[in-house]
């Protein structure tokens, strides 16, 4: 008899601690499950966040961008940076904000293929795209420089259906200044 009674009490001990580890296990699911939903709801929140700070900066940047067009007049100035060894052509409006550059090496031309006057007329018909697109009609060319492509990216220019006001050649001439560098020989 008390073999059996001892027997029953270790039984209901066993299923005490059973019932007690099941609970403890089911606590720890529950508290896992809560983690699991906190950190999910953070990462929600994050998500929020970095959408609204994309959206904010993509108003701000049409803002800008509205600010430049409705800045800007019909006239405009295009410099024509012509060297030995490459073209840049830089269109600004009245104030001098860049509106669109563009270069033969940014056309994709390499090493002497960026002095000749094709590269030019490419690199000419990009900005001239650009610059017609922020509403420029007029522009006053400003030339720089003794390379080739000079001639080819204004008569671009003018093929865009540019209005040129003016042609102005910069280009530096020393009053016998430095030594220039020695001539070549071809």
């Amino acid at each position: 008899m008390e073999k059996k009674e001892m027997e029953k009490k270790e039984m209901e001990k066993k299923e005490m601690e059973k019932k007690e580890m099941e609970k403890k296990e089911m606590e720890k699911k529950e508290m896992e499950k809560k983690e699991m939903e906190k950190k999910e709801m953070e990462k929600k929140e994050m998500e929020k966040k970095e959408m609204e700070k994309k959206e904010m900066e993509k108003k701000e940047m049409e803002k800008k961008e509205m600010e430049k067009k409705e800045s800007m007049d019909s006239i405009g100035k295009a410099y024509i940076n012509s060297t030995f060894n490459n073209i840049i052509i830089t269109i600004t409006n009245k104030k001098g904000d860049v509106i669109a550059w563009s270069s033969a090496g940014k056309m994709g031309f390499k090493g002497s293929k960026k002095n000749t006057p094709y590269a030019a007329q490419v690199a000419a018909a990009d900005v001239a795209e650009k610059g017609l697109k922020a509403g420029l009609k007029k522009l006053k060319v400003i030339v720089k420089g003794p390379g080739a492509g000079r001639d080819s990216a204004i008569r671009t220019l003018v093929n865009k259906n540019f209005t040129l006001l003016v042609i102005k050649d910069i280009t530096p001439i020393p009053h016998n200044g430095c030594r220039p560098p020695k001539r070549r020989r071809v």
